[in-house]
């Protein structure tokens, strides 16, 4: 699944219906627990825990739905096989929201246990979403059954389960849809079913249905699927989902097992998009692409999005984890095959400079005390959700990619085949990943020469370097324990001196808790370095606290982690930021664009967690006046926008006035080189893009006057002009800012067909300065009609961007806090809200709201989360906004 089942009609995800329980449990066979509220007779519920036991698997569903698309209900019927595995007389599976009006179980035969009781008695128990049937006859141990139930519920509001949706044909009638969504755990809401991923099973699907509409699910009938007016913006995504699938089939050496893959945008889908295995689903943005209105970023995500969905068709459906906690294993290889499909298949797009950035965000979020293990326990479904964050995906996809550099291409792309074909069709955990990449021989096929060990060697052994290492200890140094290290170089002679610690941004080394929260932290860091004295690439395993390494008295200076393919900052101690300043000033072209990147990066990071003085920083990213490469050239003014940013938003006239017109002054000639077209490599485009947005944001006159004009042109041509992709969002929010060009945006976002146009359009309307324009838009949020509910996480995201909407923002999630909380992207909600205040008065608050809702949140790390980043904006404000100032001062002479 891509942050952000079916009636077209409905696709079953069939990989994920189903989870496991590690405990061994055995079968209830009398009455114990919790009362049912329907009140059946002597019964209680025979259940007490969140997973359901192992004593009953299903093997196979028959589910028939009838979706009524007048009343918006649906009915239906689940004939499920069962397998005994201990005498019981309980069956207990999920079931949420759905009326039960028939259960019963039948033998192999399919004649009913009981010739007396042909239904049976069915218990509830809400707070765990789950159902218990009571079968007066026992069930034996090694017994096949059939569990019959008859169900009925309302097409559910939202984004999950069985759920409604419309949309408008071009003449302006509104159609219905019946769509599902079940990940995590949301397929209990269509049918009673063992809603746990271990409880992989085989499914048959029926949709009853009036003959006007089209079902889908994920057997044939095959084609990519829109409403029929976005038809023509489908063919970018049929080629890519082509050419994915061919490169996949060929990197994992196993065909795509089903007989069809169908794609379809979905008007109303909260997430990115879904792999239910055969009939991948998106939201609009993420698969339609018209070339009159979607960027070339547009296109770009489409992308990495089809590849990052056909990804989990091995990587989730084909191989599943065990549970909830290994999440990673779905979400951080889907993540990090984004990269490498897209490279090989598209590589015009330069897919490699923006892993760069997946991993500075997981960064970002993992050098705070509130993150977490990339392994996690989860439980309930509010735990559950929370696994789909930046750790999952960002770290996941980071630490993967270290792997792949420290064990070569070959060897990881060797044990990843050997991990999909030894677990197809069945479920898997961490230590089966680590066993596949030492190639454990467990299977003849993978017997490999010097790659392979005996048997009692193989759990743990690694031929690297000459050496045997241990990689699953390794590989748990990182995915169980939370966190990021920071490693601290210091040359001394021809020695060069390494430390480890864990990085932390929100606490400095004199502060008091600094030695408790650093306890027990040691990772086993793949260190890559390079230096003047040779063009190769050197290597060493650092596993202590501290280390050092013989470099030779000739070498003048060294980068650590070359290229960022390790997930670890670098900090350069006694001087050692002042010789790669002035590497970068005298011959940047020494190092790489990545490294250059990659050194931007760890220096600002290093200013917010106190270990650096915000000068050196800024004195580094002054050689940028000779970059050429766009990636270093957008991370140095992507760190001046977001200080300029954050001062904005207080009142502090002065700094503000003067950071803008000090960036406006250093990147003056990158801006005057921009045109205001399509034209160029994906790179040139990306950096027009972000550019000319800065250079309008920060009111600098010649741009300001050109997006003016051609918002004019847009709207004497009756708004028939085709703008510049590239530029368009730019030229709409400058013309956001009087009445007139806002309302006439508000009517084209109304009425466009165009998801990728509505997107630009809806950020401009943002980017208004009259809050009651910016109060009517999250009213319309709220309300779902013209901005639909799936919209409403990222409009509220972009208005709290707005200097005059952070607060507004914040206001509206504590006032609409209750229709919010069951929100899948509450927890973007939460950070990216809070994550716009620096002033201890704006912390007290958001602690104080926070602390009233106690009882809701308790299960929410994102809360935790918030505060720290709240936490780490005010100490940010509190030492560098002076510093900033004076730097600023001096530049201004």
């Amino acid at each position: 699944m891509v942050w952000m089942g079916l009636l077209v009609l409905s696709p079953f995800l069939v990989s994920l219906v189903g989870c496991q329980h590690t405990q061994n449990s055995s079968a209830p066979t009398h009455p114990a627990g919790e009362q049912s509220p329907l009140g059946t007779g002597n019964l209680s519920f025979p259940w007490s825990r969140l997973r359901l036991p192992r004593y009953i698997v299903p093997l196979h569903y028959r589910i028939l739905l009838h979706a009524n698309l007048t009343n918006l209900s649906f009915t239906g019927s689940v004939q499920i096989q069962i397998d005994v595995q201990n005498n019981t007389n309980w069956v207990v599976l999920h079931s949420k929201g759905l009326q039960i009006s028939k259960a019963t179980i039948l033998d192999q035969n399919l004649s009913h246990l009981s010739e007396k009781v042909d239904v049976l008695p069915v218990l509830h128990n809400p707070s765990h979403e789950q159902i218990g049937i009571f079968s007066p006859r026992v069930l034996s141990n090694g017994q096949k059954y059939f569990l019959y139930i008859e169900f009925g519920a309302e097409l559910a509001e939202g984004f999950y389960g069985f759920y409604k949706s419309t949309y408008r044909t071009s003449t302006g009638e509104t159609r219905t849809l019946a769509l599902t969504h079940f990940e995590p755990t949301s397929a209990r809401m269509a049918f009673p079913c063992f809603d746990e991923p271990s409880f992989k099973a085989n499914f048959s699907v029926r949709i009853r249905r009036s003959p006007e509409y089209t079902s889908l699910s994920n057997m044939p009938v095959v084609s990519i699927y829109a409403t029929p007016e976005k038809w023509q913006q489908t063919h970018y995504a049929l080629e890519v989902a082509v050419k994915m699938l061919d490169f996949y089939e060929e990197y994992f050496n196993i065909r795509y097992p089903l007989p069809k893959q169908d794609l379809i945008a979905i008007p109303d889908f909260q997430s990115g998009a879904m792999e239910n295995w055969g009939l991948t689903t998106y939201r609009e943005t993420s698969l339609l692409f018209d070339p009159l209105t979607s960027s070339v970023t547009d296109k770009l995500w489409v992308t990495m999005v089809i590849g990052h969905e056909l990804a989990h068709q091995w990587f989730g459906n084909l191989v599943t984890m065990e549970w909830w906690n290994d999440i990673w294993l779905n979400e951080g290889f889907a993540r990090y095959m984004e990269y490498i499909s897209v490279e090989a298949t598209y590589p015009d797009l330069k897919v490699e400079e923006y892993l760069l950035h997946t991993c500075f965000a997981a960064v970002g979020h993992d050098s705070l005390n509130s993150s977490r293990p990339i392994s996690s326990s989860a439980e309930n479904p509010t735990q559950i959700k929370e696994m789909f964050d930046t750790v999952s995906y960002d770290k996941g996809a980071c630490v993967l990619h270290m792997l792949r550099h420290f064990l070569t291409d070959e060897v990881f792309q060797s044990g990843i085949v050997r991990y999909l074909r030894k677990y197809s069709y069945r479920n898997a955990r961490n230590q089966d990943l680590w066993d596949s990449l030492v190639n454990t021989c467990s299977e003849e096929d993978f017997i490999s020469g010097k790659h392979c060990y005996s048997s009692s060697q193989a759990a743990k052994n690694y031929l690297f370097a000459g050496e045997h290492l241990d990689l699953t200890a390794m590989m748990n140094t990182w995915t169980l324990q939370k966190g990021i290290p920071v490693v601290t170089v210091t040359r001394k002679g021809s020695r060069l001196l390494l430390r480890q610690d864990r990085f932390l941004r929100t606490v400095l080394p004199s502060d008091s808790i600094w030695p408790t929260l650093q306890k027990g932290f040691l990772w086993h860091i793949p260190l890559t370095f390079k230096t003047d004295a040779s063009s190769s690439i050197h290597r060493h395993l650092m596993t202590t606290q501290t280390d050092s390494i013989d470099i030779g008295e000739d070498v003048s200076w060294v980068k650590v982690n070359t290229d960022m393919t390790g997930y670890y900052v670098v900090h350069y101690e006694d001087g050692g930021w002042d010789v790669i300043t002035k590497l970068l000033r005298e011959n940047h072209t020494a190092l790489s664009y990545k490294d250059r990147t990659h050194l931007i990066h760890n220096a600002f990071q290093l200013v917010t967690a106190g270990h650096l003085p915000i000068n050196k920083a800024l004195d580094l990213i002054g050689y940028l006046r000779l970059e050429t490469n766009t990636v270093p050239l957008l991370e140095g003014l992507g760190y001046l926008e977001a200080f300029y940013r954050l001062i904005e938003k207080r009142n502090e006239l002065e700094v503000t006035h003067n950071l803008g017109k000090y960036i406006l002054q250093f990147f003056r000639a990158v801006i005057d080189q921009q045109t205001w077209s399509d034209s160029g490599s994906v790179s040139e485009r990306r950096l027009r893009s972000e550019v000319l947005a800065l250079a309008c944001h920060l009111d600098d006159p010649p741009c300001l006057e050109r997006a003016r004009q051609n918002f004019k042109d847009w709207l004497q041509s009756n708004r028939t002009l085709s703008l510049p992709t590239d530029v368009a969002e730019t030229v709409f929010a400058v013309g956001a800012q009087d009445d007139h060009g806002w309302a006439s945006l508000l009517h084209e976002y109304n009425i466009s067909l165009s998801a990728a146009q509505k997107a630009k359009i809806l950020f401009a309307l943002t980017c208004s300065r009259d809050t009651n324009k910016l109060q009517r838009l999250l009213e319309l949020g709220l309300e779902g009609k013209v901005i639909r509910l799936q919209d409403l996480s990222s409009l509220i995201l972009m208005v709290a961007r707005n200097p005059q909407g952070y607060h507004l923002a914040w206001d509206f999630v504590k006032e609409n806090w209750d229709s919010l909380l069951g929100s899948f992207c509450i927890r973007n909600i939460i950070i990216g809200t809070t994550g716009q205040f620096t002033s201890p008065e704006e912390l007290a608050e958001v602690q104080l709201f926070f602390e009233s809702i106690k009882e809701q949140v308790s299960q929410l790390r994102a809360t935790q989360v918030a505060l720290d980043n709240v936490k780490k904006n005010v100490r940010w404000v509190q030492r560098n906004l002076e510093p900033l100032k004076n730097w600023l001062n001096y530049q201004m002479q």
